[in-house]
């Protein structure tokens, strides 16, 4: 680990505040897939929502993002990875920006960005599927600061077709740099995933000046969240064999549980619930660990574990004293859980390889691949499903939710539709 001389001494610093319509990072507001829209219940949802607009895009499972009445995503166009900034009220597009070439892929997902933006104040970071990453004034696009993964920290692109015996040892550099940044205070938290440089490297947000460097992993496709845990505020990430807590000030590793899949698949986003972390995968299936400090030292502990519930690509939401999760598998279920034990408590099939889940207060919204949208309320019940769309096609993006609207991207479209009276 490389610690900046700077960095030792504390710093305190305000959590930015946003404004309640911001969706500005992968998975909402808290990075949680959660959002409290006291102004907008959702107790039905039209089979045809008003359409407020769509413009035609490009390639990429990029999930569009939106703060400060500016919407913010990612394609391909001409053989780029482009970010692409609109005008949230009416579609219209304001600047895009070049971020990298687009790189060859051979799966179902096809071809285009993977990796969710992230609006900070006003800036916008970016990062392709090869490993640029850039930091964009969201007025107008100008580049600001950028870091290459590859030619700064020897985390080259190898591709899904590489014969490199080291392309078996990490899947974001095999299949595409997924995992999304995360911001902090001053700092921003990049999952590079070098295993000589730096598994995870603080920057200050503002210069790009690297501020540390932590760990010698290599990252799946997780993206990184921040909380305080245990007394201590810690980046979580969840590396290509390993969930760890690294302390945001110094960059020192403060826990490290060993966590494999054969493939290197760990793709779902950490969920915080007061001191512990949930994490699942396609192997391991899902666990939560409960972070705690005692004489000095922060350790993670199993507090419960569930091994059928193995999800492969999608992210799990907790609502009060349940999760919520697709899985297990490739062809998933609606499977509701007790956060408390891990015990499953109802499912419902049917919703393909993938679904992206937003809970807007006591409803679920529910987003398969197939583009099909489901209304469910979030009930430890049993299924409640109170209204059905579908107006897009097939899609792996999430989507981005603001007062009432839902911004929705496919391979072809994005669009913009009104949920609520």
């Amino acid at each position: 680990m490389k610690v900046a001389p700077l960095l030792f001494f504390a710093l305190t610093l305000p959590i930015v505040s946003l404004q309640a319509a911001d969706w500005p990072q992968w998975r909402g507001p808290s990075r949680d897939g959660t959002v409290k829209d006291a102004a907008h219940p959702l107790n039905a949802l039209s089979a045809e929502p008003k359409k407020l607009w769509e413009i035609p895009v490009g390639p990429g499972q990029a999930s569009p993002i939106l703060a400060k009445g500016r919407l913010v995503f990612m394609d391909g166009v001409d053989g780029q990875e482009t970010a692409h900034c609109l005008d949230a009220a009416t579609g219209k597009e304001l600047w895009r920006v070049k971020v990298g070439p687009m790189v060859e892929f051979q799966n179902a997902y096809g071809e285009g960005p993977r990796c969710t933006p992230v609006i900070d104040e006003d800036r916008v970071y970016v990062q392709s599927c090869g490993g640029e990453f850039r930091c964009l004034a969201l007025a107008d696009g100008k580049q600001l600061w950028t870091v290459s993964f590859g030619d700064q920290y020897g985390a080259t692109w190898f591709g899904n077709k590489s014969p490199d015996p080291g392309s078996k040892e990490t899947a974001s550099r095999r299949h595409g740099n997924n995992g999304s940044a995360v911001v902090d205070g001053d700092r921003i938290f990049v999952p590079v995933g070098s295993p000589t440089k730096g598994t995870l490297v603080a920057f200050d947000k503002k210069t790009g000046k690297e501020l540390w460097t932590a760990g010698n992993d290599n990252t799946a496709y997780s993206s990184v969240v921040v909380a305080t845990l245990g007394g201590v505020r810690q980046a979580v990430h969840f590396t290509a064999d390993a969930l760890m807590g690294v302390d945001v000030s110094s960059g020192k590793i403060l826990w490290r549980e060993p966590l494999k899949t054969g493939a290197k698949r760990h793709v779902a986003t950490p969920l915080i619930d007061g001191d512990t972390v949930t994490v699942t995968s396609t192997s391991i299936g899902t666990i939560r660990f409960k972070i705690s400090k005692k004489d000095g030292a922060v350790t993670a502990e199993r507090a419960w574990e569930n091994s059928q519930m193995k999800v492969v690509i999608s992210s799990q939401v907790q609502v009060g004293a349940h999760l919520f999760s697709p899985g297990p598998g490739n062809k998933c279920d609606l499977v509701c859980l007790n956060a408390s034990n891990g015990q499953e408590l109802w499912k419902e099939s049917g919703l393909g390889d993938y679904a992206s889940i937003t809970a807007v207060n006591d409803s679920l919204l529910v987003l398969d691949s197939s583009g099909e949208l489901r209304l469910v309320k979030a009930s430890e019940a049993g299924y409640k499903e109170i209204g059905r769309a579908h107006f897009v096609g097939k899609t792996w993006a999430s989507p981005a939710y603001s007062d009432g609207q839902l911004f929705v991207k496919d391979g072809s479209k994005l669009v913009a539709v009104k949920l609520t009276p």
